[in-house]
This record gives C-alpha cells, sequence and structure tokens, in this order.
C-alpha cells in the first residue's frame, strides 16, 4: 500500500498526459483511494464517447461507488490532476469523500482553453439573467414526486 498522497497525485498527472497523447481525451486524469489503495481511477472521455459528462472525477467516482457498492466515497481521497470543475466539483460533494487533493488550478486549466469560470458566474445570477432560461413551469402534480419519497418506507437517505 502506497501511502504518500503526492504519488497519487503523479498517477493522476500521468493519467491526464497519457490520455492526451493517445488522443483519447483531454488532459484531466483522478485517482480516488481508500486506506492507501487505488479503487478507481478516470480520464477526461467527453470528446470520445460524446458525454458531456464524461470527466476524470465523474468516471472514476462512477467506477469507485460500483467498486464499493456504495453511492458514498467515505474514507476515499480523490487526487485530480487539475481543480475539479463545477460539474465535478457538485459529484464530488455528492460523494461525500473525506478529502480532494489537486495539482493544476482552475486558472491553469482556462489558460489551456478549458475555462468554467462562465458557469460560476452564471450560478451566482438570479434566473432571470442567465445566458440559458432557466424557467419554472407550475403544474397541479409538481411536489408529488416529493411527497411519495416522504412516504415511502424503502427511501435511503442520502
Amino acid at each position: 500500500m502506497n501511502q504518500d498522497p503526492a504519488q497519487y497525485l503523479r498517477q493522476a498527472i500521468r493519467l491526464a498526459r497519457e490520455n492526451v497523447e493517445s488522443g483519447t481525451g483531454g488532459p484531466f486524469g483522478a485517482v480516488i483511494v481508500r486506506n492507501g489503495e487505488v479503487i478507481a481511477t478516470g480520464t477526461n472521455q467527453v470528446a470520445a464517447s460524446g458525454d458531456p459528462t464524461s470527466h476524470a472525477e465523474i468516471i472514476a467516482i462512477r467506477k469507485a461507488c460500483e467498486a464499493l457498492g456504495s453511492f458514498q466515497l467515505d474514507g476515499c481521497e480523490i487526487y485530480c490532476s487539475c481543480e475539479p470543475c463545477p460539474m465535478c466539483l457538485g459529484a464530488i460533494y455528492w460523494a461525500r469523500p473525506d478529502r480532494v487533493v489537486f495539482a493544476s488550478t482552475a486558472h491553469d486549466a482556462a489558460d489551456a482553453g478549458f475555462d468554467d469560470s462562465f458557469i460560476y458566474d452564471e450560478i451566482r445570477r438570479s434566473r432571470d439573467r442567465r445566458r440559458m432560461p432557466l424557467e419554472q413551469l407550475v403544474v397541479p402534480e409538481a411536489g408529488e414526486e416529493f411527497e411519495a419519497w416522504m412516504e415511502s418506507e424503502d427511501r435511503v437517505e442520502y
């Protein structure tokens, strides 16, 4: 078992570099570790898969959750070649690892053409001032799904 955090970060960077060199995807890699053991890895596969959610962190989270049989990454650490984007950061918060360690910053990614700052800017704006329309349409059935959830004896809290 390797306990040196820098080694996991170097592995994420190596995965990202190899991903670029192979022509498979973008320059992002992620490694998820639990108790000194690598549980899962991921690389950016957006262009290769045609899926805009195929970021390294998302892929690694999906693999780790499958390997652990849980949607929570308690006791895990995520090592990323770059500071997570807003989507990945949201997924990381939902997965609840113990910590995230990254190498390059969002500014470094922006300098390479991967600028996510506009998403943070959009989130801060009120819905009526965002570039993409985000509208609420109230129908009588709205909220029934939450009532069903609250009444369900089979619900799994998260």
